[in-house]
């Protein structure tokens, strides 16, 4: 057990000095440990071995896709239900747009310009659709937008477009057999039945040491993603709708929420983010930059050209609009998720992996910096000024917040 304590302590020291960084640097800390994972196998790989991380680690494995799965699952428990009742029509026309302009864009750009293949095109388009609701969320609680009307639409818009992400990963790359029908009709089932059983159960056995309530959670996150990797598809899948199912019941249990953010941001994150950092090789992306400034370009375009639009549609302001559309520009976890998820089923080589993640990284950065250094609506404002939190969890980026502080 020694090499196994040994191990754990090295990546704990990796994710500490991520976390280091993040404060220092004002990044979020999911970036910051992709980074630095990406830094010590370089590092690692040149001086004593690529092997000395052991990414390929069963245990490593397991704490890395569990940690993306309840991940996940926080990101679709922060929609707020009353919100997005109220205002559907303009999250929905605003998500979809910056959904399928960009997951089109990207993948005719990566099939005709840079000459990839079919499928790891396709994958390139699904991984820079995403809009990161950590770093959107983030901006929000920074300036107050978070208890606003604007603010929360925003926030319901960045989870239809990610919906819409999980949808074409689950549908392009899981081949439909029987057993994709048995998963399908599970977990229609399950997404029926847990918003009735939830509540009750959490009422009847809620509140105790014991830690029920999580360990309820984690039985059907983990029983469903079982389910999905069986059906051949991905275990984040169902925990994404999960999330969103139950947030009218686990999203306003403000402690349960804290204590799942102490689990999954303390010790199950890391590892996730470190690992998927560590799978990009810099000398690939050196000697091939084209194809990940050209990804990171074909987004954002997209984006803009999907988004704002729309916000005009619905008489927003100049600048009110292009600060939405920036934001729905960003990207990170999902993204991240999506090319790792390509890179570990053979769809996309390495250096394929590295462009994506690179413009994915990018596009968390340069659009959230422009937009509220040049587009900041200071009109919505709230007149008592941005919610007060600790200083950690008000930086743009950091992800330290409800959302499920990842991305």
């Amino acid at each position: 057990m020694t090499n196994v304590w040994a191990l754990a302590a090295l990546w704990l020291s990796l994710a500490l000095i991520a976390g280091l960084l993040s404060i220092w640097l004002r990044i979020s800390t999911a970036l910051s440990e992709i980074v630095v994972g990406t830094v010590a196998q370089l590092i690692f790989g040149a001086v004593i071995g690529s092997a000395v991380l052991g990414t390929d680690e069963s245990w490593i494995k397991f704490l890395s896709g569990i940690g993306a799965i309840v991940l996940t699952f926080l990101a679709g428990a922060e929609l707020d239900p009353a919100v997005f009742k109220l205002k559907w029509k303009e999250a929905i026309a605003v998500g979809l747009a910056s959904f399928f302009l960009p997951f089109l864009g990207c993948a005719a750009g990566a099939h005709y310009v840079l000459g990839w293949e079919v499928m790891p095109s396709w994958l390139a388009g699904v991984a820079m659709s995403t809009t990161s609701v950590a770093v959107v969320y983030a901006v929000m609680l920074e300036f107050g937008f978070n208890t606003t009307e604007y603010g929360k639409t925003v926030l319901a818009a960045c989870f239809v477009t990610d919906l819409g992400t999980v949808l074409a990963l689950g549908l392009i790359f899981a081949p439909f057999t029987m057993k994709t029908a048995v998963f399908v009709a599970a977990g229609v089932a399950a997404f029926v039945v847990l918003p009735w059983l939830t509540p009750r159960f959490f009422r009847r056995y809620g509140n105790r040491p014991s830690e029920l309530e999580a360990k309820y959670l984690l039985l059907c996150l983990l029983g469903l993603g079982a389910l999905a990797t069986w059906a051949d598809s991905e275990a984040v899948l169902p925990a994404y709708v999960i999330g969103m199912v139950l947030a009218g019941t686990v999203g306003k249990d403000h402690a349960l929420i804290r204590r799942l953010r102490t689990l999954t941001f303390g010790l199950l994150t890391p590892f996730y983010f470190i690992r998927a950092g560590s799978f990009v090789s810099i000398p690939e992306l050196v000697a091939a930059p084209a194809a990940f400034l050209f990804m990171l370009v074909v987004k954002v375009f997209s984006k803009i050209v999907g988004v704002y639009p729309v916000t005009k549609v619905y008489k927003a302001p100049n600048k009110e609009a292009m600060y939405t559309t920036l934001l729905m520009s960003t990207g990170l976890t999902f993204g991240t998720i999506s090319a790792l998820f390509g890179l570990s089923r053979g769809i996309i080589d390495q250096g394929q992996y590295s462009a994506l993640v690179a413009a994915v990284i990018a596009s968390a950065v340069i659009p959230t910096v422009i937009a509220n250094a040049f587009y900041l609506p200071r009109h919505l404002l709230p007149e008592s000024g941005p919610e007060t939190k600790p200083t950690s969890d008000a930086q743009p980026a950091q992800l330290r917040s409800a959302s499920g502080k990842v991305e």
